[in-house]
């Protein structure tokens, strides 16, 4: 019997672009390659959490459940999961960005984007609030715990602004946004067996017409190269 490692990070958009990439990951341990976010992104996140890390949540966005911003980048892993109708079984491993301790005794699960607001994308993310709350509520033996998590949500910087006030020195302005994720395990749940159906296929599915990993490993297998 399998136990298929997951990563939340994956339910989002390599999922959505490409389930043979998503199958060729979690059951041959054959990944895309490395792609390289751009380094503004990665910097403007590393701040945000610098700067917010012990923060009242009413000091950062308006709307936020009230609580202190007590933990950052911490890695989760879940004891295996069963799937109803699946042979095998699955876990979760991941990083989460931000942690609140809520005023409640409660948690919250957080993570930080900078872009704008898609709410299309805000179905892919929920996957990723929903695993790290689920790992954190049943983790595997000697990992890290919280219970309970009754919130989560993204905290989404937008820039609006550039300003640049001294030579060789410029910043972005923009505001701070707080969209909370209801807390749905039974979606979460029937998304999970999707993916095991998926994973539980003794050859990887199709590939999706745009991907263009799938379509340079095919070119390059027809041609040699």
């Amino acid at each position: 019997m399998n136990n298929f490692k997951l990563s939340p990070s994956d339910f989002a958009f390599l999922w959505e672009e490409c389930k043979r990439c998503f199958y060729l990951k979690v059951v041959e341990e054959f990944p895309r390659p490395h792609s390289i976010m751009p380094k503004i992104f990665t910097v403007i996140d590393s701040q945000m959490r610098e700067c917010f890390s012990g923060a009242r949540t009413e000091e950062i966005a308006a709307g936020m459940p009230s609580g202190v911003i007590e933990y950052g980048e911490k890695w989760v892993q879940s004891e295996p999961i069963t799937i109803p109708g699946s042979s095998s079984t699955c876990f979760i491993r991941g990083r989460f960005d931000t942690v609140v301790k809520l005023d409640d005794g409660t948690y919250g699960v957080v993570d930080f984007k900078t872009s704008q607001r898609r709410a299309e994308h805000l179905p892919l993310y929920a996957r990723q609030l929903h695993a790290y709350a689920y790992a954190l509520e049943n983790p595997a033996p000697g990992k890290f715990a919280l219970s309970s998590i009754s919130k989560l949500g993204l905290l989404v910087f937008e820039p609006e602004s550039y300003c640049s006030e001294a030579v060789n020195a410029a910043s972005l302005e923009g505001s701070m946004k707080w969209i909370e994720i209801p807390r749905d395990d039974g979606s979460f749940l029937e998304f999970l067996t999707e993916v095991m159906s998926v994973l539980e296929q003794p050859s990887p599915p199709g590939g999706a017409p745009s991907c263009e990993w799938c379509q340079y490993r095919d070119t390059s297998r027809r041609t040699g190269l």
